[in-house]
């Protein structure tokens, strides 16, 4: 599994060690979500926290983030909230496109500076980027088609169709009145509007993006889709451990020793190929 986030080609996920598709993946032991024993660090970036969590500290820690927050105080944050903990590797959901496992474009509820950070230098560990809505998608999927929509301070979104995760970035396309389907259903638009008339909102585009994708299902996502009431059988409201789940999931198929990028073993199983 490589999973490739927003921006990047769609890539499909399996399961190494058994060889099935993503939707016969073990859902309900965290110590059978990664196939190498590895401990992974999972950040999740949002506009208004940013949560922590690992493969051995399940509930996240939660360090205020906001407008001005940027890479270099996030990683700070990080590594001060966690100082103590083990881990071998880190997953990072991003609020923003992402290419190569790594941030193309700056985050829109956030400060400047996190495309061209040294991350790995500065956390000192073999890192992952993943767009943060496929990371919740990824954590959240049970199979089949499926829509992801993550109603927080913005509006996150991604498909997995099949088992190949798809980042969307369906935003800040234009919904109505000349706003868009975040300005309607983010953060912004609960306030502006109140809660009756957003979640009246969010209905109708739950509606319109899941025919719009073909989708079966759709899982809701977010720290507001728990205003949610009388939700359609087809729409599933995620669970607080998604992106955990998720961040663990992209570790799945790596060698503990690869992920290190230690250059002399890897000379040495080129010489043992050649041989």
């Amino acid at each position: 599994m490589t999973a490739q986030p927003r921006g990047g080609t769609p890539i499909r996920l399996s399961g190494i060690l058994t060889g099935q598709p993503l939707s016969m993946w073990p859902k309900s032991d965290p110590t059978l979500l990664t196939s190498n024993s590895m401990k992974v660090l999972v950040i999740d970036i949002g506009g208004t926290n940013i949560k922590v969590a690992s493969t051995d500290m399940r509930v996240p820690v939660k360090i205020p983030s906001g407008p001005t927050m940027t890479a270099e105080e996030m990683t700070k944050d990080v590594l001060a909230a966690t100082a103590g903990w083990t881990y071998d590797c880190i997953s990072i959901g991003y609020p923003g496109p992402v290419v190569h496992h790594r941030p193309i474009a700056e985050p829109h509820n956030l400060g400047a500076g996190w495309i061209d950070f040294p991350y790995e230098k500065a956390f000192g560990k073999p890192l992952r980027f993943i767009n943060d809505a496929a990371m919740q998608a990824l954590g959240g999927y049970k199979g089949g088609r499926m829509l992801f929509l993550g109603t927080g301070t913005g509006l996150g979104s991604a498909m997995i169709f099949d088992g190949i995760v798809i980042p969307l970035e369906l935003a800040h396309l234009p919904y109505k009145k000349g706003l868009t389907y975040e300005q309607y259903i983010g953060v912004a638009g609960l306030e502006r509007r109140g809660v009756k008339r957003w979640r009246k909102s969010v209905l109708d585009i739950i509606t319109r993006l899941q025919a719009g994708m073909v989708c079966e299902t759709v899982l809701l996502g977010g720290g507001n889709a728990k205003l949610m009431k009388d939700l359609p059988n087809h729409v599933i409201l995620g669970a607080n451990s998604n992106a955990i789940d998720g961040g663990i999931k992209l570790w799945q198929d790596v060698d503990p020793e690869l992920a290190n990028h230690v250059p002399a073993k890897q000379s040495s199983a080129k010489r043992t190929q050649k041989t």
